[in-house]
């Protein structure tokens, strides 16, 4: 598993489905949704972003 789906999986958040080359994922205690990458590089801003979307602390070392 990759560091934002630990991360994102940690703090509750649950994967919806699959897009080509992204990810959906939803924070149940929001309603909140938002799609992620699915690269194995992920740009900093990228991750702040999904976590600011989600209502998350920010990916440790981000």
């Amino acid at each position: 598993m990759r560091e934002p789906e630990r991360h994102l999986t940690a703090h509750g958040c649950a994967f919806v489905r699959q897009a080509a080359n992204r990810e959906l994922w939803e924070n149940p205690a929001t309603g909140q949704r938002t799609t992620v990458p699915r690269h194995r590089e992920i740009k900093t801003s990228t991750a702040r972003g999904t976590c600011r979307q989600l209502s998350l602390p920010l990916l440790a070392g981000r």
